[in-house]
């Protein structure tokens, strides 16, 4: 009888510490992860950036009434952005869409995953242009919506080719004051 009841008493403890699952995150966990983000030169430590990227994101995920959640979320996004890690910064955007659709980070991950993700890092102008529309779509007052208008005229091209629209334009901007 007290072997039964000793491993009853076992499976409930086991069963509770399983229902509290992980350890809810603080700001604090995350300011004590982001020490250890960078190295001494500012240059990222890429063995510990996926570990404190994870933390950002478990964060949101967990105090998603907390007003800086959103910001966490955009960080763990930036430093996947940083890996190349194109899935985990398009999952990272979506995430962002779907739990903070109104924050001021939610434009800024489109424009981030748009310009440097599927632009930059894959060359994949058709996916850019299409997150970048998405941005100028639904955030139309986003003060990032001109950049994405001007970033959406520019894909493909080389920088070189870029400056030489942009010089083009000042020239015949300086024509016309003429």
């Amino acid at each position: 009888m007290k072997q039964t009841l000793r491993m009853m008493l076992v499976a409930l403890i086991a069963l509770g510490m399983l229902a509290c699952g992980e350890k809810k995150l603080t700001e604090k966990d995350l300011k004590l992860a982001e020490a250890e983000l960078f190295n001494e030169d500012k240059t990222m430590n890429e063995a510990v950036a996926p570990k404190v990227a994870e933390k950002y994101s478990q964060f949101a995920e967990q105090n998603p009434d907390n007003t800086s959640a959103p910001l966490w979320l955009y960080h763990a996004m930036e430093i996947n952005v940083q890996l190349k890690n194109a899935e985990k910064s398009a999952e990272l955007c979506e995430r962002m869409l779907e739990k903070f659709p109104q924050s001021e980070w939610a434009p800024r991950s489109l424009f981030l995953l748009g310009s440097f993700v599927y632009n930059d890092q894959l060359n994949d102008t058709a996916r850019a242009h299409a997150t970048l529309q998405r941005l100028i779509d639904t955030y139309p007052d986003s003060n990032l919506a001109d950049d994405a208008q001007k970033s959406i005229e520019y894909l493909g091209l080389t920088p070189e080719e870029i400056m030489s629209l942009i010089m083009m334009s000042q020239f015949e901007e300086e024509e016309d004051d003429l």
